[in-house]
């Protein structure tokens, strides 16, 4: 309405054009003269009203009794008399060097003897944590639920009829005329890639909310095998999940946490041992699980090696694009020297680093690549610590740490960076458009004095 105000009034103005203010210009040149204004409001309309904001968001946090500590995992799997005593130790060896504490939680059906795994049990899980950080995220902003026009939900393997999505709109009664969808498959960078599918959609619907749903369900997803590469899956994911509130309308911008700057999305799924590194399968006696193979870390590198050749001219100053594009050159010229390729000095680009909290070598390999400080993957390790691999909802507890370290302040940049199966790489920029008050209640609210902790070396 806005918009066609302005139109109107320029032609009415431009009504003139036969009175002595244009008598003497060409027609051609008045004409020019109206199409390239009407251009230019256009374009200024259009980049306005494409802005996504980041209203709230609300982390799941489990009850202190679905802490599952080590020495209580360990004896848990011996008890459930699955595993073999090679198995048994493996998956202990594992969770020791993994990076995951006392405080990560499983949901309750993992905790009984035996282990249910059940459709009811999965059911269950997901609306334990996804209901209760939307009622969280609703309540906390005033938010009527059938003011969202669009749900968007991912969670990789478990994948019910009705949908996730169907789920919340059934429990919270969303409008009918809801744009819904339901992602699956698409592992833990997925929950960046809602927020890319949220952005798209809010280029095309204006004026609307959009409510972003991630989350992992572990229940269907314990191995019961002896291969390996399966069983390392066990040992480090955990409950967790997140609900996002977005919006593109103006008036949000004045309460709205974050503005999305970026958005860059890689998939390496052409690469074979890429694709592989990450897959559900059955092995040879026919128990389905997900291997994590050994080249997972390689396939991550590579992986965000070439998300941020696209991300770093988005986003870094001159002076290191500079540098890097000169070290490429200077290594084709003088190749018998092999001299050092420059890693741009991504410090310049971003205050705040969430890395997806895939496990202790994925941290390490991000932040030795991009040559961090152990203070800029503190919020990742943190996170893998007391929550676990959470999945696609990692980086997002990630910001809750960062946040309730009174750590982000009003323009800061935050870099969030996730690995899943395919495999894929995803980056998000956003930029802090308010100071957010370490006082307000988050996921890390209750402990956050506590940490950073000091995390044990395992050799």
């Amino acid at each position: 309405m806005k918009l066609l105000t302005m139109v109107i009034d320029l032609f009415t103005h431009l009504s003139l054009l036969n009175s002595s203010t244009f008598a003497d210009l060409p027609p051609s040149f008045a004409y020019f003269l109206v199409g390239t204004t009407l251009l230019i409001l256009v374009s200024c309309f259009a980049l306005k009203s494409n802005c996504v904001y980041l209203v709230d968001f609300a982390c799941y946090l489990p009850a202190d009794y679905l802490r599952a500590p080590i020495s209580n995992f360990t004896e848990h799997i011996e008890l459930s008399g699955v595993f073999s005593r090679e198995s048994l130790d493996f998956q202990e060896r594992v969770l020791e060097r993994s990076g995951v504490g006392d405080e990560a939680c499983l949901p309750l059906s993992v905790h009984e003897i035996p282990i249910e795994t059940s459709l009811n049990s999965s059911r269950n899980e997901v609306e334990e944590v996804l209901f209760t950080a939307v009622d969280d995220l609703l309540s906390k902003n005033s938010v009527n639920p059938k003011s969202i026009d669009i749900l968007i939900s991912n969670c990789s393997i478990f994948c019910p009829t009705p949908s996730i999505t169907g789920m919340i709109i059934n429990k919270f009664g969303l409008r009918s005329n809801i744009k819904s969808f339901s992602l699956s498959g698409m592992g833990c960078s997925a929950g960046i890639l809602s927020i890319s599918l949220a952005k798209e959609l809010l280029k095309v619907h204006k004026n609307s909310l959009a409510l972003v749903l991630s989350m992992e369900a572990v229940t269907p997803n314990g191995y019961r095998g002896h291969t390996k590469s399966m069983l390392v899956a066990n040992t480090i994911f955990r409950m967790g999940g997140v609900a996002i509130l977005l919006s593109n309308k103006k008036q949000d911008e004045q309460k709205a946490r974050y503005k999305l700057e970026h958005l860059v999305r890689t998939h390496m799924g052409a690469d074979d041992q890429a694709y592989n590194s990450v897959i559900q399968q059955v092995d040879e006696d026919g128990h389905v699980g997900v291997s994590l193979s050994r080249s997972l870390v390689h396939a991550a590198g590579k992986a965000l090696r070439t998300n941020i050749s696209e991300l770093g001219p988005l986003v870094l100053p001159y002076t290191e694009q500079v540098r890097y594009g000169w070290s490429l050159i200077r290594r084709k010229l003088f190749a018998a020297r092999k001299d050092e390729i420059h890693v741009p000095n991504f410090k310049k680009a971003f205050e705040h680093f969430c890395i997806h909290a895939g496990g202790r070598a994925i941290i390490d390999a991000v932040e030795s690549n991009l040559k961090l400080q152990k203070e800029d993957g503190e919020a990742s390790r943190m996170t893998l610590y007391r929550f676990g691999n959470t999945s696609s909802s990692s980086v997002w507890y990630e910001l809750c740490y960062l946040e309730a370290k009174g750590k982000v302040k009003k323009g800061d940049r935050i870099w969030q960076i996730a690995f899943g199966s395919g495999f894929k790489c995803n980056s998000a920029v956003w930029k802090s458009i308010s100071d957010v008050h370490p006082k307000v209640r988050n996921a890390w609210s209750d402990r956050i004095h506590l940490y950073p902790v000091e995390m044990p070396i395992v050799s």
